[in-house]
């Protein structure tokens, strides 16, 4: 059993004011294998006067310092990945081949981040004036548990790199992961108040970062619905504002795709962590004329797919994180039966053989149109929707009909045409014929997927605020 009892302010593991514990599961047996005591309000606040104490100092360190600092951090997590693997796999239950993605995430977006700040310019010029890009101040950094540690540690590298302090709030349910994050930065040797990390609920730390008047800049990652919340609570004191939130992604198969190659990134696409990513492709956007082939290759792939131990090299799909969320998922997949879609694959309940753990079957739905709730709202588990289509145009128009506009998918054995679909694409992310991660692009959505960009010198540019000064050169 583990007991997490402290948090970390001002340089030091401190034992909260906050009095709650929250027990901590293991989402593929269902049991408790752990607790941990969490930060209330008074916490949250103590946090944030750290930071403030520190700013002054830190916000003056040199751009050599400060990258300095971040190799110190990123040194420091790496010895940390087989420690924070580990976490990974028991408290979230990510399968082991993500599991191991997600531990050296953490790590590589402080690194990135210091390749990005040595390029940097922080004094440039424009016209007759000098401009001095600033650090904005104490800044909130708010995070989910989907990827609670690369969050955090991502985060906090762009506040650093542009020379903010933090007060942190991660997930309660990622408790295991923010303990070995935490010493691992704490190992790094950095300024007391530069960081400061309360474990706690969202209604308690994350309410107070978002109303406090001596928080400057809020960071989050979530939900919609959490996201325009901290938006109206932070504009009476017009706090800068990051949200990275929902998204409903379109994957586009273009009617010359290759469906041999194309399928199997079609459904990572769709299944990648799980099903709890905010990234996700469930919405599949097929051509009519072909969508009884495509609907076969995706029986076949699916079938391969495994929901199971996520310590089975052969598992792809974990459990959902929770309970509730399993609940959730659960509903949703009720849903697009009663509305008429048709289940190609999967459906409701557990796979077969897996009496416990928070396990969806892998599942697919055809027959979907974009008005129904399950092409409409995100559903945050492996469970899609093929949309099919008449024409390019369609395509086009069913994609972008959407709240969200966080990533899209497009595939085509045409590069030249994919890339013209994809420059129609609402969205802040638009991948072509590729699965991969560019750490140096910005992230970000469009719509009700969020506000401002994370990643590379857009990341760290959040965290500035350009000043010009005339008369001085």
């Amino acid at each position: 059993m583990h007991t997490i009892d402290q948090i970390y302010i001002d340089g030091a593991f401190v034992t909260p004011h906050g009095e709650e514990w929250f027990d901590l599961f293991n989402p593929a047996t269902e049991r408790v294998i752990g607790r941990v005591r969490l930060a209330d309000a008074k916490d949250a606040r103590d946090a944030i006067a750290a930071a403030k104490r520190a700013f002054p100092a830190f916000s003056r360190t040199s751009k050599r310092a400060r990258i300095d600092m971040l190799k110190r951090m990123h040194a420091a997590v790496v010895a940390k990945e087989d420690e924070l693997y580990e976490a990974i796999v028991e408290e979230y239950g990510a399968p082991v081949s993500r599991g191991r993605w997600m531990a050296q995430h953490a790590s590589n977006v402080l690194s990135e981040a210091a390749k990005v700040l040595e390029q940097y310019e922080l004094t440039r010029h424009a016209g007759t004036a000098e401009v001095v890009m600033q650090p904005l101040g104490v800044a909130g950094l708010i995070t989910p548990w989907n990827s609670n540690a690369g969050f955090i540690c991502g985060k906090l590298a762009a506040a650093l790199a542009a020379g903010c302090t933090t007060g942190i709030t991660p997930s309660e349910m990622s408790a295991l992961q923010t303990q070995i994050v935490t010493r691992a930065l704490h190992e790094a040797d950095l300024p007391p108040g530069v960081f400061n990390i309360v474990t706690g609920r969202g209604e308690s730390g994350g309410a107070q970062i978002s109303s406090h008047p001596d928080v400057a800049k809020i960071s989050f990652t979530g939900s919609t619905a959490v996201g325009k919340t901290i938006l109206r609570t932070g504009a009476d004191t017009l706090k800068r504002v990051t949200l990275e939130l929902g998204g409903k992604s379109p994957t586009v198969v273009l009617d010359d795709a290759d469906f041999e190659q194309v399928v199997p990134l079609v459904i990572n696409a769709g299944f990648m962590n799980s099903g709890q990513a905010c990234i996700a492709g469930t919405r599949i956007l097929v051509p009519r004329r072909r969508l009884a082939e495509f609907e076969a290759r995706v029986r076949d792939e699916v079938a391969r797919a495994r929901s199971g131990d996520p310590r089975d090299p052969a598992t792809t799909i974990g459990p959902m994180v929770s309970q509730k969320q399993w609940e959730r998922v659960q509903r949703y997949i009720g849903i697009g039966i009663d509305e008429g879609a048709r289940l190609i694959a999967g459906g409701e309940g557990r796979p077969a053989g897996l009496d416990a753990g928070w396990f969806v079957r892998p599942t697919v739905f055809s027959d979907v149109t974009n008005d129904m709730t399950i092409a409409r709202e995100e559903i945050f588990g492996p469970v899609l929707s093929i949309i099919a289509y008449d024409d390019t145009e369609q395509a086009i128009s069913i994609a972008n009909d959407t709240n969200y506009g966080l990533q899209a998918y497009v595939f085509s054995q045409d590069k030249a045409r994919a890339h013209q679909v994809a420059s129609r694409l609402e969205a802040g992310r638009v991948l072509v014929n590729t699965l991969a991660h560019e750490p140096a692009a910005p992230f970000g959505g469009f719509k009700q997927s969020g506000i401002g960009r994370e990643y590379g010198v857009y990341g760290i540019e959040a965290f500035l605020e350009p000043k010009a000064l005339l008369g001085v050169l």
